[in-house]
């Protein structure tokens, strides 16, 4: 039988590229300059998407050399996790392949993530916001085929470099370099970094944020209990799209002032959080004290 045993280096590398960038997603765009009268004319998502695309293939594949030592309270524990995964990928998937009764609802659930499902999703998104004048769906389609085509870039290397067997691969599977496509997921990376871009843009509804997080764990769900990748392969691709969808966000989102803008929406956010205070007082009575209120 073949050794399934990846050299530390090579594996350490990959380990780093695919986990370590996402630190990158936490820091902000830079600072926009303040505009002078004889500023050029402002330059739109669509004018910048394949320029932005650029700066955020440079920001991902260099993420490893600006880690920060806070980054290993999350960096450690996924590593780990996934070289257990990795440790015990064949005997659970061995098991999993004793259950059939499962595979039409992964089969039909995986169509979700597939480049169809968010391509149509994505264009949804726009298409709608470009016919209704709603900047907020607009950019969730731009900022969404960012996420995916960046998504696409990095899985496709990743399954060239590893070139795992897929879990129905007989005796080889599980392995690496032996000219699979299995690890990572590419459903889980595309469902999670569109999933992602759209909890962002939505963050003062909670139940789009669920819907789009519970959607891209059922494609996760269904890419294992489907029997087309491993838990790694889907671990690995959940927590990269997560990193991609939130450093796109973070890095191109345009903020917006006035009605719906984002101050209004987290000033509304913060009046859900805070009871608004208001001092009550009957001088006939002589009573007097403090009434709150919440909006929910």
């Amino acid at each position: 039988m073949r050794s399934n045993r990846i050299p530390q280096c090579v594996f350490g590398i990959i380990i780093s590229v695919m986990f370590s960038f996402a630190a990158e997603a936490r820091a902000q765009a830079p600072p926009t300059p303040s505009p002078t009268p004889n500023a050029a004319p402002k330059r739109t998502l669509e004018s910048q998407f394949f320029k932005n695309i650029l700066h955020d293939q440079k920001a991902i594949w260099t993420a490893p050399f600006h880690l920060r030592g806070h980054d290993a309270r999350w960096l450690a524990p996924l590593g780990v996790g996934t070289a257990a995964l990795i440790a015990t990928d064949r005997r659970t998937g061995d098991e999993l392949a004793e259950f059939h009764r499962q595979l039409n609802a992964s089969r039909t659930i995986s169509y979700l993530g597939s480049s169809y499902g968010v391509a149509t999703i994505v264009g949804s998104f726009y298409l709608a916001g470009r016919a209704a004048h709603n900047e907020r769906a607009r950019e969730t389609g731009i900022l969404g085929a960012e996420a995916l085509i960046d998504s696409g870039i990095v899985v496709t290397a990743l399954k060239e470099i590893t070139q795992r067997s897929r879990p129905r691969a007989g005796i080889n599977r599980g392995d690496f370099f032996d000219g699979g496509t299995s690890f990572p997921s590419g459903h889980s990376i595309e469902a999670w970094s569109l999933a992602t871009i759209i909890a962002n843009e939505y963050h003062d509804h909670r139940a789009v944020q669920f819907a789009a997080y519970g959607l891209a764990s059922a494609v996760s769900i269904a890419r294992f209990t489907g029997r087309n990748h491993f838990l790694s392969d889907v671990l690995v691709g959940s927590a990269m799209g997560y990193g991609i969808g939130h450093y796109v966000y973070h890095a191109h989102h345009v903020k917006t002032s006035g009605p719906g803008g984002d101050e209004e929406e987290e000033a509304l956010v913060r009046s859900k959080r805070w009871p608004a205070i208001t001092p009550q007082y009957n001088r006939r009575a002589r009573e007097y004290g403090v009434a709150l209120a919440w909006n929910f």
